[in-house]
Formats: C-alpha cells, sequence, structure tokens
C-alpha cells in the first residue's frame, strides 16, 4: 500500500467567507490559518499547499479579551539607533484593521516559501463587502 501525495495541479480550490464582526483575534486566526494550509482536507501534504481561499469581512469589528487594546504593542524598527517605532493595538486596529488581521494569520503560518504562497490565498477588507462574488465563496466550515 503506498501512501497518495497530493499533487498542485489537481487541487480544486474553494473560495470561503469569514465574517470577523465580536471573534476573538486569535481564535479566528488559528482557524483561518488551518484551512489557508489544507490541514481540513483528507488529501493534505505538508509540503504542497493544498489549502483554500479565504475571505475575512469586517476585519475593523474584531475584538481582542482582556486589556489588550492598551496592553498590546506592535514595534517597528527601520535598523538605525533610535528607530523604534511604537503603536498600541487599538492605535493600529482604528488605522490599519486588515493589517492587524493579516499578521495574526501570518504569524500561525510557515515561515518559508510554501507559508508565503499560503498567505497570499489570504483576503481580508475592513467592511463587510468584497469584490469575490464572482468566485461564489462559500459560509466558513468552522
Amino acid at each position: 500500500m503506498a501512501t497518495q501525495s497530493a499533487k498542485a495541479s489537481e487541487i480544486e480550490r474553494k473560495w470561503y467567507v469569514v465574517d470577523a464582526a465580536d471573534q476573538p483575534l486569535g481564535r479566528l486566526a488559528s482557524k483561518v490559518a488551518h484551512v489557508l494550509r489544507g490541514k481540513h482536507r483528507p488529501e493534505y501534504t505538508p509540503h504542497v499547499d493544498t489549502g483554500d481561499f479565504v475571505i475575512i469581512t469586517n476585519a475593523a469589528q474584531v475584538r481582542l479579551t482582556g486589556n489588550k487594546l492598551e496592553d498590546k504593542y506592535y514595534h517597528l524598527h527601520s535598523g538605525y539607533p533610535g528607530g523604534l517605532r511604537s503603536e498600541s493595538y487599538g492605535q493600529l486596529l482604528e488605522r490599519k484593521p486588515e493589517f492587524v488581521v493579516e499578521r495574526a494569520v501570518k504569524g500561525m503560518l510557515p515561515k518559508n516559501s510554501l507559508g508565503r504562497q499560503m498567505f497570499r490565498k489570504l483576503k481580508v477588507y475592513q467592511e463587510g463587502t468584497h469584490p469575490h462574488v464572482a468566485q461564489k465563496p462559500e459560509p466558513f466550515p468552522f
């Protein structure tokens, strides 16, 4: 009996849409990363991108538990002395809510070229509408 490996050319990808309104960020990100990797499929193969496309809407309404709006910071360093820029999660959520969700999901994907390929299948939108109606996305399976 031989082990079956999925081939990239034989994979039929589906589109799923998720409403992020009032969902905890970490739980949403882990479920989305699971689908982007393709771990929900019976033909999952670790070295092949078997995942599906995911559309996340209402990214501005995602929530965090506890005091993370004030206590959690995102840091960016320019590489120069004194080049550290810090911004609280609350400020960043007001300014770029898509980035917050994208970064949470990206942190749960593999850190290699396969993970970057999986990340390209994620589409995040601040409002409840998206331009992917022609792909006929289904409701999220989880």
